[in-house]
């Protein structure tokens, strides 16, 4: 039987399709401009991507510290839509000014505040999925975000890309190039999130109740958590396995950058990536009517092991090239059904706050792999150990993984 989209799963989807193009940026063409940046400004190869690497843990550290509080609040009627509105309407804006700084310091404190807005409007987004959705469809809702976001987003990829591989031919300055990259992409962002604006109906909340604030509801809400042993132990899971999802997203071109390797091989390599994860988190969300989620994000979770071990032996473009296409097939459908599956285990009217909670794991894993390739590459001045360093999160992760599903459980 064919899966067919409602037009709100399609509004919810398109907001992928819009904050996806800020993350192949981030994750392409931004850290080879702070390179130029911070060579400019005399800092050596393993500096930058420390640096950089400190850039990004400070933005996850943030919204780490604040996601739990504003997932409360937005779990109170009528809060979420602004509160998501506001994310939005921050990242795009420093996206966009981002094209107008020129010194590496300002640079990367402008990037952690547009990392911020895109962070924070993530929680909000994550957890609509249960108002836009039934149970039943929301590993293949899912799914479907994630492989339209990475298809998606690669139409202003390519216009930045021209523009900053052709700037030359264009008579532009690689600043001038930079300017209109940031701002297609914030035009694209924007645009993508108002069908969404417009449709967005919060279903389920939490009632409003005299004497009990934000701090005291979220207080609650740990202690639930703690109590239920499904929640906790995929928490804490997600925490580990999660930890190297994001920084190798995080990092993956900086990495290759501090290996010496050419510039526009890198950029085609990760947009290879996009275009390999377009079907495979497709499919891996069809897999999951068949097989159940459970199974399929354990099998992610031994892929991204492997991966990352694979990464300590890195040497040249065509092992860059396997490294970036493995990625591309199993970056979705672990993001995917992750959300999906902590959807379906948590209390609907207070998803924003049990989506605060989890964000608040997957920076925090995110924090810790990003300053653990930053730290031991400045250590033993070794790119490779300071990537493969991550490999032993994705074991911890799996152990409690499984302890977190129940006896024959699948979805």
């Amino acid at each position: 039987m064919k899966f067919k989209l409602t037009a709100q799963e399609k509004k919810w989807i398109l907001y992928d399709v819009g904050n996806s193009a800020f993350v192949l940026l981030v994750s392409t063409i931004l850290p080879i401009y702070f390179n130029a940046l911070a060579q400019g400004a005399g800092l050596s190869q393993v500096e930058y991507l420390a640096y950089w690497g400190y850039a990004a843990a400070a933005a996850t550290f943030l919204v780490a510290l604040l996601g739990p509080l504003l997932g409360a609040v937005s779990d109170r009627r009528g809060r979420k839509k602004p509160l998501f509105f506001a994310s939005v309407l921050l990242g795009v804006l420093c996206c966009s000014l981002l094209g107008f700084v020129d010194h590496w310091l300002w640079f990367l404190i402008v990037f952690i505040i547009t990392k911020i807005g895109y962070s924070g409007s993530l929680i909000f987004y994550d957890s609509m999925l249960g108002d836009i959705t039934e149970n039943d469809r929301m590993d293949s809702v899912s799914s479907q975000g994630y492989a339209w976001g990475y298809i998606g987003s690669c139409l202003p990829f390519l216009l930045c890309l021209g523009l900053v591989l052709g700037a030359d031919f264009l008579g532009l300055s690689m600043a001038q190039a930079m300017l209109l990259s940031f701002l297609i992409v914030a035009v694209w962002w924007i645009g993508c999130t108002i069908p969404l604006l417009h449709s967005y109906r919060q279903k389920h909340y939490v009632e409003e109740k005299i004497h009990q604030n934000e701090f005291t509801q979220l207080w609650h809400t740990i202690k639930e958590a703690a109590k239920n042993k499904q929640i906790l132990f995929f928490i804490l899971a997600f925490f580990f396995y999660i930890d190297g999802v994001y920084t190798i997203i995080d990092m993956a071109t900086a990495y290759g950058t501090a290996l010496g390797f050419d510039t526009a091989g890198l950029l085609l390599a990760l947009l290879a990536t996009q275009i390999v994860a377009f079907p495979s988190s497709i499919l891996i969300g069809r897999l999951s009517r068949k097989y159940g989620a459970v199974r399929l994000i354990s099998l992610c979770i031994l892929a991204y092991f492997g991966i990352a071990v694979f990464a300590v032996f890195l040497s040249s473009p065509v092992h860059f090239w396997i490294l970036a296409v493995a990625v591309g097939m199993f970056q979705g459908g672990i993001q995917a059904l992750s959300r999906s599956h902590f959807t379906k285990i948590i209390p609907p009217e207070k998803s924003g706050e049990y989506f605060g909670l989890l964000d608040i794991c997957g920076k925090g894993a995110s924090l810790l792999g990003t300053l653990t390739v930053s730290a031991v590459s400045q250590i033993t001045g070794n790119a490779n150990l300071g990537v493969g360093a991550i490999a032993v999160f994705f074991l911890i992760g799996l152990f409690f993984f499984l302890r977190s599903v129940r006896p024959g459980q699948t979805e």
